[in-house]
């Protein structure tokens, strides 16, 4: 359903760090790297996306407001890389590996802040609950 999006980061050089490590872990690269703007996936197709936060003059001047990012991952054991990779940055956690069942039965999730406070998650859709 989604293309492609992108947030907005206070310190470039910061977030690039924190998302290399973290979704480096899941299996997405740094597929294009531009001044002001980052692009992850997988090869040949960046679908998300990092880039400078407006100087605050002009129609893109709001201050820039949490968001929910959820990256796959492709197992229990991917999540726990993601989480242990952010925690190593010193990424503020939010919620700890585990089952969620009230999203569904094998949903599993973990969930950090980014160095811009958004919350960022991992999740796999196929481990069974145990």
């Amino acid at each position: 359903m989604i293309d492609h999006f992108g947030i907005n980061c206070s310190d470039l050089a910061a977030s690039a760090a924190f998302y290399d490590k973290v979704l480096g872990v899941l299996g997405f690269e740094r597929i294009l790297d531009f001044e002001v703007a980052i692009g992850y996936g997988t090869p040949g197709k960046p679908d998300f996306w990092i880039g400078t936060q407006p100087d605050g003059s002009g129609p893109s001047s709001q201050p820039n407001r949490e968001v929910h990012i959820a990256f796959a991952a492709t197992s229990a054991d991917a999540v726990r890389a993601f989480f242990d990779a952010a925690v190593s940055l010193d990424a503020e956690v939010l919620h700890e590996p585990r089952h969620w069942p009230e999203y569904h039965d094998h949903y599993f999730g973990a969930f950090v802040r980014d160095p811009d406070g958004n919350n960022v998650e991992a999740v796999c859709h196929t481990v069974a609950p145990g």
